[in-house]
C-alpha cells in the first residue's frame, strides 16, 4: 500500500530538528530530521515497516521500521497482505534500483513518478501456499540481512581502526615537526624553492591528447589524477599544492613525468637549499592550511602566499647532519603513513568485496524462472 508524505520544507526540517526526537523525517539523498510527533500532522505519520522511495536526484529505496514521515514529493510502501514480507520486497527493489535510476535519467532532473513503482511487478514464490511463501520470503530476508549486517560491522571496525591510526600518525607527525627555538633556522619557502603554476586543460583537451602521463588537478580522489596525456610538463621530484577551491592548501608529493592544471602550483627546491622533499611535504601538510585565504567564499592559497610560509631547517650549521635529521624524520613518518593508508586504501576495497558478496547472493536468491516456468505470482508492491 502506497502512503503519501507531509508538506514540509528543508528550512522547516532544519528548524524543527531535535537530537534524540522520536520521529524521523526523510528528504532527498541523506537529508533527514528528527522531530516530535506534535510537529507533524498525525495523518502524515507512518508507523508501519515501510520502503521509502527517494524519487528525485539520487533515486534509491530505503527500508525503515520505526515511526517516520517524509517530504511530499516522496512516497512509501508497506505491506497490505499477510502473504507479503515487506523487507523481501525491499531487497527485490534494491536489486532493480539501476532500472529505476535509468528511468529517472531521462529527465533533466533525475526523477521517477508513482506509476513507475506502482506498476512494477514483484515475484511472490508459492502464491497458492501463503504460509510457505512467507517462510521462503523470510528466509531470503534473513540471509540478505545477515550479509548487510556483516558489511556494516566490518565497515565500523575498519573505520574505527583507521580513525585511531590517523590520530596516531598526526600525533607523531606533530611531535617530530615541533622544534625547539635554536635547534632550527627558519627561512621562507621563497628563499628555498622556485614556484610554478599549472595550465588550463579542458576535458576535450585531455580526451584529444590521451596518453600515459598523469595530469593532476585540485581533487583529492585518485591522488588528484584527472586524466593522462601524451606529453608532460615536469619530470623529477616536486611538491604540488591546490591553489583554489575547497581543497586549497592540500599538498602532494610528486615524482616522475606529469602535468598539473591551472588550479595547482608546483614547488621545486633550489639546488643550494639543504632541504629534503619529503621533509618539506610533511611540514607543509601541517603548515600550508594555516595560510589559506578564505575571503569572498573561495578559499585560495596563491604563490605569493606560499612564498611566505616559514620552513624549519634543523642543525643549520651542519648541512650533512641537517639532511640526516630530515631523512630520519621522513623515515619514521613514511612508516606511519604506510600503516595508516594501507587500511585507508583497504577499507573501500573490503567494503566493495562485501558488497559484491551481498549482491551475488541477492541476485542468486532473487533470480526466479520466468512465470510460465515457475509457480510465481507477480504482484504490485
Amino acid at each position: 500500500m502506497r502512503t503519501k508524505g507531509t508538506k514540509i520544507t528543508a528550512g522547516q526540517m532544519k528548524e524543527l530538528h531535535k537530537d534524540g526526537a522520536p520521529l524521523k523525517v526523510f528528504a532527498g539523498g541523506r537529508t533527514v530530521a528528527f522531530v516530535d510527533f506534535d510537529d507533524i500532522p498525525a495523518k502524515d505519520v507512518n508507523r508501519e515497516p515501510s520502503i521509502i522511495v527517494k524519487s528525485r536526484g539520487v533515486i534509491e529505496f530505503e527500508y525503515y521500521n520505526k515511526p517516520f514521515s517524509h517530504k511530499n514529493e516522496m512516497w512509501s510502501y508497506h505491506s497490505k497482505s499477510d502473504g507479503v514480507h515487506i523487507k523481501y520486497v525491499y531487497h527485490f527493489l534494491k536489486l532493480n534500483e539501476p532500472y529505476f535510476q535509468g528511468l529517472g535519467s531521462k529527465m533533466q532532473m533525475p526523477q521517477i513518478a508513482t506509476p513507475d513503482t506502482d506498476k512494477f511487478e514483484i515475484p511472490i514464490p508459492c502464491p497458492d501456499n501463503p504460509k510457505k511463501s512467507l517462510e521462503i520470503q523470510a528466509e531470503i530476508v534473513r540471509i540478505l540481512d545477515a550479509f548487510t549486517a556483516l558489511t556494516a560491522e566490518l565497515t565500523a571496525e575498519l573505520t574505527a581502526e583507521l580513525t585511531a591510526r590517523k590520530k596516531q600518525y598526526n600525533y607523531y607527525r606533530d611531535q617530530l615537526l615541533s622544534f625547539v627555538e635554536g635547534d632550527v633556522e627558519w627561512k621562507t619557502l621563497g628563499e628555498l624553492a622556485t614556484l610554478r603554476r599549472g595550465r588550463v586543460m579542458s576535458k576535450g583537451y585531455l580526451a584529444e591528447n590521451a596518453g600515459i602521463y598523469p595530469v593532476y588537478s585540485s581533487q583529492t580522489a585518485s591522488n588528484g589524477v584527472i586524466g593522462k596525456i601524451d606529453t608532460f610538463d615536469f619530470d623529477g621530484e616536486f611538491i604540488s599544492w591546490t591553489t583554489d577551491g575547497a581543497n586549497a592548501g592540500t599538498v602532494f608529493y610528486r615524482t616522475g613525468k606529469f602535468s598539473i592544471t591551472n588550479v595547482c602550483g608546483l614547488i621545486k627546491i633550489n639546488d643550494e637549499a639543504r632541504l629534503n622533499y619529503k621533509f618539506l611535504f610533511y611540514w607543509l601538510s601541517i603548515e600550508a592550511q594555516k595560510h589559506v585565504y578564505s575571503g569572498m567564499g573561495n578559499p585560495k592559497l596563491m604563490s605569493h602566499q606560499v612564498e611566505k610560509i616559514p620552513v624549519p631547517i634543523p642543525n643549520p650549521d651542519d648541512p650533512g647532519k641537517s639532511l640526516n635529521e630530515q631523512k630520519r624524520i621522513v623515515t619514521i613518518l613514511d612508516k606511519l603513513e604506510a600503516l595508516t593508508f594501507s587500511i585507508s586504501e583497504g577499507l573501500p576495497r573490503e567494503i566493495e568485496l562485501r558488497q559484491k558478496q551481498y549482491e551475488y547472493y541477492r541476485d542468486l536468491l532473487l533470480s526466479f524462472p520466468k512465470p510460465e516456468e515457475s509457480p510465481l505470482k507477480p504482484v504490485e508492491p
